[in-house]
Parts: structure tokens; sequence; C-alpha cells
């Protein structure tokens, strides 16, 4: 099959994109923080879309934002609609199921506007430093778009997502929340910088083969 890997990279970037709206509801500790659960998974999906840039470029990336918008409407559209169907009597769990997927919907609807903004700046941003290095230290062009696109897509999520749900959540209360939670996911973007570069080697053998094959046709 050709481009396979890039096939295996788009199942996994809609997948990252889901889970993050599904199960990123639940709060843990990490080193004293509370953060949620989906920082272990977004920043795979810059580190996802850095890889497929450097080796196929901003038109393929493309693909694969306007493929995570469309998957989070749909599983919005389905949330919302499967939150307000009644339930039938034998089925005893529709107060937490309202409760967690509920609440999930004005997540999702953060999530595509955040998501949105951050990768189409991710985008122009590994393309403006790729011409700025003259395509070389990958490892800079990498963490310079993400340090930014990371930051855009918490500030932005957070607002959307939290401002005023309760009185508490006050502009300044959610800047506090989101200041150690970007930080973080800047900490695991720059821990990934290796696997950018496994990632760009992988596609790359890939794509080098189909070439030859379709030249050898």
């Amino acid at each position: 099959m050709n481009n396979s890997r890039l096939q295996i990279l788009f199942a996994l970037f809609i997948a990252l994109l889901i889970g993050m709206n599904l199960l990123g509801g639940k709060i843990v500790s990490l080193f004293g923080v509370s953060v949620s659960v989906g920082i272990f998974m977004a920043p795979l999906t810059f580190l996802i879309t850095d890889i497929i840039e450097e080796v196929y470029g901003k038109n393929i990336v493309k693909h694969f934002i306007i493929g995570g918008v469309i998957s989070l409407v749909v599983i919005f559209l389905f949330t919302g609609l499967f939150v307000y169907l009644e339930p039938h009597t034998r089925y005893g769990f529709n107060e937490q199921y309202t409760t967690i997927f509920g609440s999930s919907l004005r997540m999702i609807i953060a999530s595509i506007v955040a998501f949105l903004l951050a990768q189409i700046h991710d985008v122009i941003a590994f393309e403006w430093w790729k011409k700025k290095t003259k395509g070389k230290a990958l490892w800079l062009r990498n963490n310079l778009s993400t340090i930014i696109s990371q930051l855009i897509d918490t500030f932005v999520f957070m607002m959307i997502a939290f401002y005023h749900i309760t009185p508490k959540f006050t502009f300044a209360f959610i800047i506090s929340l989101a200041i150690p939670y970007y930080l973080f996911k800047i900490l695991f973007a720059i821990i990934d910088t290796p696997f950018v570069y496994m990632g760009v080697k992988w596609l790359k053998n890939e794509k080098e083969s189909v070439e030859i094959a379709e030249g050898q046709k």
C-alpha cells in the first residue's frame, strides 16, 4: 500500500484528537501541579504534523488539519445527540453519562477553535523557520514553531472551555492554571525532539521507496 506510514500517522493523529476531548476531563497531579490527562496527548499532535511537514510539505499537513476538524465536529454532534436522547428504563447510568459527556461539549468547541488556530500557526511557523534555516536545524524549527503553537492552543482552549464555568474561573485564575500546564507541554515537546528525527527518517524511507517504485513503472 502506497504511503501506508502516512496513513498510520493520520489514524494516530485523529485518535489523539478524539482522545484528548473524550478523556481529557480527568485531572491528575504531575509533580504537584494539577493538569488534564490530555497533556500526555496534545504534544504528540504537533510532533506528527511537524514530521509530516518536514517530509511532505504543508499541503499534506492541511489535509490532516481538515480531517482533525471534521472528526471533532462529528464527535461534537454525536455527543450532543446522545446526551440529549432519553435513556431506556433499564439503563441506570444516564446521570453519570450526561455529567461526563455533557461537559465534553464545551471542551470540544474549545478544542476545535484552539486546534485550528494552533495548527495553522504551526504550519506557517515551521515553513518560515525552514526557509530561515535553509532546511537545517530540524530540532530548532520543531521547537520554535511548537512553543508558540502550544501557547495558542493552551490559552485559547482554557479560556473557551473554562471561563466563568463557575464564578471561581476568572481570567486571572485561568491564566494561573494555564501557565504551569503550558510549561509542561513545552517540556514534553523538547523531550520528544529525538522522536521527530526518528519519525522523519521513518517516513522518508517509505517516501523514497514509493518514488523509486513509481519511477520504475
